[in-house]
């Protein structure tokens, strides 16, 4: 009693106006197929099958080994884009699950309950409808009076009565199998030259066969993607629904609408996020920490009771207690170590910063190593570039390195050594020791 997914993605999207498949365009963060593959994966027993046509290879790409793949290529319809799947899938399973990648908020609670009900039901098909009074150009569902589904009626088909329904057709199915394969061989032609998956209800009602239907309560689930407005409404969607099982974890979040989480994102609880933050990719954020206004983060790794506020962090490594901005910036492979304080319009990259630095504001720290409770002073600067290649910065512990310093890589400063204010150090300094001067030289040994 094996169910097998079929995900339909092979439509061209014209309507979106746009030179990437449809189906690619991300919402949350992930492209639209991403979110309909993982829910149908939760609730299937085989690898889902994805019907691509327009930017196959690029939906091929996207996806990798997530999915099998079939090729519909002349794009005749639904029916005739699930029938290319036969070859593939005839045999495997029992049960059909057939849906749409543009798509993206059908739950998998929502598609368990659709094959639970095909697999109680004695008929050949239980399909997925909702009542509302957008009909966004969905088929209506008619029934017979004894409240049996009699039909599905496209909207440009509908007669005034019948656009009058309020129920309408998600386009979700479960289907018997054995039975679909044979449906589809008879399914008619339309006006338009394609054949439609909706027909296969009134080849089973005719043929005397119950279909039936669950309903489905949630309207945003039956969000579809047909233009960038659609697009819009759905990641709105999907933002509100992320942010909301976060709160539900114990995140606060002061105001949900302008704060972005994507799908990847870990927050520790009685963490605050302030308004127009964004944590994208896989970002990690531990407990009680306070993050924004006005931050962006990006795959970045961040512990315990940190502060974040109106900076930008990309690739980074935070340990518990540090606290950055306003205005830092933090690109791939900054390591803030536990309780580093870093100042407002400071920049790091690929530099690891000891427990306890102190890094004044106005200051760049690139390819550097700085050891524990060193102070480096406001715009204080590592010239790390020779304009050909990249040098090291080497920094001990205790160092004390005066406002304005310049320190030309490559460059070693010993522990507990200084620099003057406005300094230009262009060879390495010995611990305890006293630089000052353009260029800087040694003035004094420190006593400590």
């Amino acid at each position: 009693m094996k169910t097998t997914s079929i995900i339909l993605a092979a439509g061209q999207g014209t309507r979106m106006k746009s030179d990437l498949p449809k189906v690619l365009h991300p919402v949350c963060g992930k492209p639209m197929v991403w979110h309909a593959l993982q829910a149908a994966q939760t609730v299937t027993d085989e690898k889902p099958v994805l019907i691509i046509g327009h930017g196959a290879e690029q939906v091929r790409e996207a996806v990798g080994d997530a999915a099998r793949f079939v090729i519909q290529e002349k794009r005749l319809g639904t029916g005739h884009a699930v029938q290319q799947a036969e070859s593939t899938l005839k045999g495997e399973s029992a049960f059909l699950l057939v849906s749409s990648a543009d798509m993206p908020l059908l739950r998998a609670g929502t598609l368990s309950r659709l094959i639970a009900a095909q697999k109680a039901n004695s008929g050949p098909i239980t399909m997925l409808t909702i009542i509302t009074d957008d009909p966004r150009g969905f088929g209506r569902i008619i029934r017979t009076e004894d409240g049996r589904v009699k039909a599905i009626v496209e909207e440009a088909d509908a007669t005034e009565a019948e656009k009058a329904v309020k129920e309408l057709n998600v386009g979700a199915y479960c289907f018997d199998a054995e039975w679909l394969w044979e449906a589809l061989k008879r399914i008619p032609l339309s006006a338009k030259g394609e054949y439609y998956l909706t027909d296969t209800v009134q080849l089973a009602v005719e043929a005397g066969l119950r279909v039936e239907s669950i309903l489905l309560e949630d309207a945003v689930e039956a969000i579809g993607v047909n233009t960038r407005i659609h697009l819009s409404e759905a990641e709105a969607g999907m933002r509100s629904r992320v942010n909301r099982e976060q709160m539900l974890k114990g995140v606060t979040l002061l105001d949900p609408a302008s704060t972005y989480i994507g799908m990847d994102v870990k927050i520790g609880q009685d963490t605050v996020i302030h308004p127009n933050t964004f944590l994208r990719g896989k970002t990690e954020i531990g407990k009680g920490c306070e993050i924004g206004p006005n931050t962006i983060i990006t795959d970045c790794k961040i512990g315990d009771r940190c502060e974040i506020l109106a900076s930008v962090l990309e690739k980074a490594v935070l340990e518990d207690d540090v606290d950055t901005g306003p205005f830092a910036r933090l690109r791939k492979g900054a390591y803030l170590s536990k309780g580093v304080h870093m100042g407002n319009f400071g920049e790091v990259k690929d530099s690891h910063l000891g427990e306890g630095v102190k890094m004044g504001h106005f200051s760049y720290i690139g390819n550097a190593t700085i050891g524990a409770e060193t102070n480096i002073g406001a715009g204080t600067i590592t010239c790390n570039y020779d304009g050909e290649k990249k040098h090291h910065t080497e920094i001990g512990e205790g160092v004390f390195i005066g406002s304005d310093t310049m320190l030309v890589a490559p460059l070693e400063i010993g522990d507990r050594a200084r620099t003057g204010a406005g300094s230009v150090v262009t060879k390495s300094v010995k611990e305890d020791t006293l630089v000052v001067g353009m260029p800087a030289r040694a003035i004094k040994t420190l006593k400590h």
